[in-house]
């Protein structure tokens, strides 16, 4: 028996997918969650062998999740689930400690097959996401860089966003203005638009 966490934050889709699992004869539900901070606690206390994490979560993401549960010690495997076919995010899935990545429109069947055989040691991973973070290559992007474009896409003035990043308004202009330029964006809300779409932040 394989003991397994869900997390997903839309209620419907958790208690849906929790029902069908349970209908595998060698897969039990110990935990769920709702929130990424609830993921983290879940995981701690019920030691699942396979965690299943929805990429967006209130709080923190699935791969965010995924690299708290990594650094603390987590044994068990983990597998990002997601709407949103992005070959960044398989990226930074995968450098978090994911063992599988899976689109959630794939048959629940898919899911559990994924859950066996993660559990087993192996990888799993869409192959047609597998085939575009290929060709889409790393980030062009600094970490510095991203950190700027990602706080401004909640920001419209410089200073706000020094003032959170604690930089100066010049520093926080120079890396806007290097990622719009590496990016190919004619401004920062289309540059934002670029790297969220691909999965860079």
């Amino acid at each position: 028996m394989t003991r397994i966490m869900i997390a997903e934050d839309q209620t419907m889709v958790r208690q849906a997918l929790v029902a069908l699992l349970e209908l595998e004869p060698d897969i039990e539900v110990v935990a769920q969650a709702a929130t990424g901070d609830e993921a983290v606690a879940m995981a701690v206390r019920f030691r699942p062998e396979v965690a299943v994490l929805d990429i967006e979560m209130p709080g923190s993401s699935g791969i965010e999740v995924a690299r708290r549960l990594k650094r603390d010690g987590f044994g068990g495997r983990l597998i990002i689930v997601t709407t949103f076919g992005r070959p960044g995010y398989l990226r930074a899935a995968m450098a978090a400690g994911a063992s599988g990545f899976l689109l959630k429109d794939s048959p629940v069947a898919e899911l559990a097959a994924a859950i066996r055989r993660v559990a087993a040691g192996e990888r799993v991973v869409d192959p047609v996401l597998a085939a575009a973070a290929l060709a889409e290559g790393e980030s062009p992007l600094t970490d510095r860089e991203t950190e700027v474009l990602s706080a401004a896409a909640s920001h419209d003035a410089i200073a706000e966003l020094a003032g959170q990043l604690h930089l100066s308004p010049g520093t926080v202009r120079n890396h806007l203005s290097a990622a719009i330029q590496k990016l190919g964006a004619r401004n920062r809300a289309e540059a934002v638009e670029i790297a969220e779409r691909k999965g860079w932040l």
